[in-house]
């Protein structure tokens, strides 16, 4: 485990005072990791993995979307894995690559990050689309213009932000890592956002469900501020981890962590106070090195579970799987302590973290 340098000032008194009135911290419960395999062999694909779980052909079955390509690899491609075994016991051999025009669907990839694909319902005609971060901040949306069977897709388009008659390209910066949510529990989809600068940005969809309209860009907050995911390259997925009935939030980064962002307004409001290093077998999860950690939280063997799938600089796709327990379990005693750590209670707790970024 990396080293971590830690300063603080606080009484007995005030840490005793501050556990007792602090709320249980729900935590996703994982297992150790698994590779996920094909065809005999741990996948590993051409340059910086981004896998998903999604039915691609309708089958019933989990199958696995995997982005490919960055550092060596310009030309960033999406590969889909299908399920040759069951939906508890998800199997694959060879995979194909997305299509678009009749040729594979191509992205420029660059540095740490080829493409970042999420299959999502885009325009309401009930054939899934596929939504794509860039490596240089732009987000497009590749319709389906096949069946939702037999996918395949478009030209795509750059989705666009501002008010009528005046919209620019949504543009986080660089390495766009986006996801489909309702966020402020209006009914209409949404759009999250992670990139290099830290930031969790949000679009709130002002249109339809099926004719989304950007015009404001908004940042995820934390006390008060801006959320910044430490390291960088955030790369946020949203789901209500603890059964609260409000959304939370769990992101990659630079360094490799898995961070869990519990949620203290509402489910129509998110706002959050710091996070808690999420855990597998008890140890913190820290891929080695830099190696830009991008999760997908989803049911990998249809238990009604949470398990993680997350891609790195290694190619491959790494599985934790959720363990099944009585109730929501607690975060760990070290999570805690983190946690109260980050939150400043006024003349109690002070607190500064000091770590080096990775690059």
């Amino acid at each position: 485990m990396r080293g971590r340098k830690w300063q603080f000032h606080l009484g007995a008194a005030a840490l005793v005072t501050a556990i007792t009135a602090m709320p249980a911290i729900a935590q996703l419960n994982l297992g150790s990791e698994e590779l996920v395999a094909a065809g005999g062999g741990d996948i590993a694909v051409l340059g910086y993995s981004v896998p998903s779980v999604a039915d691609w052909n309708n089958d019933g079955l989990p199958d696995l979307i995997v982005g490919e390509g960055g550092g060596a690899y310009p030309d960033a491609k999406v590969r889909v894995y299908l399920n040759e075994g069951t939906a508890e016991a998800p199997q694959f051999s060879g995979f194909v690559y997305a299509q678009s025009g009749g040729v594979d669907l191509i992205a420029p990839g660059s540095g740490c990050l080829g493409l970042f694909p999420r299959v999502v319902h885009w325009d309401g005609d009930g054939r899934k689309d596929l939504l794509i971060g860039q490596s240089d901040g732009i987000v497009k949306v590749f319709l389906n213009n096949a069946t939702d069977e037999a996918p395949a897709f478009d030209g795509g388009t750059v989705l666009q932000l501002g008010e009528p008659g005046s919209k620019v390209d949504l543009d986080v910066g660089y390495r766009a890592t986006p996801s489909v949510v309702d966020w402020n529990s209006d009914g209409v989809k949404d759009l999250v956002v992670g990139a290099m600068d830290s930031k969790v940005h949000v679009f709130i969809n002002e249109g339809t469900d099926a004719a989304p309209d950007f015009r404001v860009a908004a940042e995820a907050q934390s006390g008060g501020s801006a959320l910044l995911v430490p390291s960088a390259r955030s790369s946020p997925t949203v789901l209500d981890v603890d059964g609260d009935g409000k959304k939370d939030l769990v992101a990659g980064n630079t360094n490799g962590e898995l961070l869990l962002y519990g949620n203290v307004g509402t489910d129509a409001a998110p706002t959050f106070a710091g996070y808690v290093p999420i855990e597998a077998d008890g140890v913190a999860i820290d891929l080695p090195g830099t190696p830009r950690s991008r999760p997908c939280l989803c049911d990998w063997t249809g238990d009604g579970v949470t398990d993680v799938v997350i891609g790195a600089a290694d190619g491959n796709v790494h599985l934790y799987m959720g363990v099944p327990t009585d109730g929501i379990p607690a975060v760990s005693a070290w999570g805690v302590f983190a946690m109260l750590l980050l939150m400043l209670t006024a003349g109690t707790l002070a607190y500064a973290r000091q770590r080096p970024i990775r690059v």
